[in-house]
């Protein structure tokens, strides 16, 4: 990305990389595989993940021991707009 500096200065960047990352993928996503792609700890992916979910940006689905990651409607809109406000900049 050519003006990272400039898209962070707008946004924090590991949620809305977060956001980003969650939108763009064809695989289901797990808290911990997020964590690695965001080069976050666990804990703080955790902690973001919760206030996302209270926003309605993110909804978990438990699978077994497991909870997938999926965003709401709304939170695929926000990740929409902040891809594309990403890719101008």
């Amino acid at each position: 990305m050519k003006n990272k500096k400039i898209f962070n200065t707008f946004f924090r960047e590991k949620p809305a990389m977060m956001l980003v990352l969650l939108h763009n993928s064809n695989n289901e996503i797990y808290a911990s595989s997020l964590a690695k792609q965001v080069d976050c700890t666990y804990s703080h992916v955790v902690k973001i993940l919760q206030e996302m979910e209270k926003s309605d940006l993110v909804a978990f689905k438990k699978q077994g021991r497991l909870k997938i990651l999926t965003l709401t409607g709304k939170g695929k809109e926000v990740a929409k707009n902040i891809d594309s406000i990403r890719t101008a900049l």
